[in-house]
C-alpha cells in the first residue's frame, strides 16, 4: 500500500490529511471501553477529526454496506462449499457480525473521514 492513498489511511487507521497520526486513541479495537475514542485533533498535523457535530453519523451507512458485503460473502461461501442450510447460515453470519463489529466500526469511521478530508503533503 502506498502512503498518500485513501486505502492506506483507511486500512492503517491513520489521519486522512497527513497519514502520520493515529485516528483512534487505542490501537486495540477489542478494547470495548475505548472503541470509539478518537483524539480531537491529529497529533501530527492538528487536523480536526470532528468536522461538525454529528459528523460520524454518516459512517453508519458505510458500516451497513460493509456488514451487507460480509453477509453476502458468507452466503456465497456457504452456498458453494457446503450444502446450504438457513439455520447454519444465520448462526455463522450472526457470529461473524458480532466478532467483526469493532473493526467494521473503525473502518467505517476511517472511510467516512477519508471522504471529506483529503491528503496533503506538507
Amino acid at each position: 500500500m502506498l502512503k498518500g492513498t485513501k486505502i492506506y489511511s483507511i486500512v492503517m487507521l491513520k489521519c486522512p490529511r497527513c497519514q502520520e497520526g493515529d485516528l483512534f486513541v487505542h490501537k486495540n479495537p477489542y478494547s470495548y471501553s475505548n472503541l470509539e475514542k478518537m483524539p480531537d485533533n491529529c497529533p501530527a498535523c492538528q487536523q480536526k477529526y470532528l468536522l461538525e457535530p454529528g459528523f460520524y453519523y454518516g459512517a453508519m451507512y458505510v458500516s451497513y454496506a460493509l456488514t451487507i458485503a460480509l453477509s453476502v460473502s458468507v452466503f456465497v461461501v456457504m452456498t458453494i462449499l457446503w450444502h446450504f442450510e438457513i439455520l447454519w447460515y444465520l448462526g455463522i453470519n450472526a457470529l461473524l457480525i458480532i466478532l467483526l463489529f469493532p473493526p467494521i466500526f473503525r473502518f467505517s469511521r476511517a472511510t467516512w473521514a477519508n471522504l471529506f478530508i483529503h491528503y496533503s503533503k506538507k
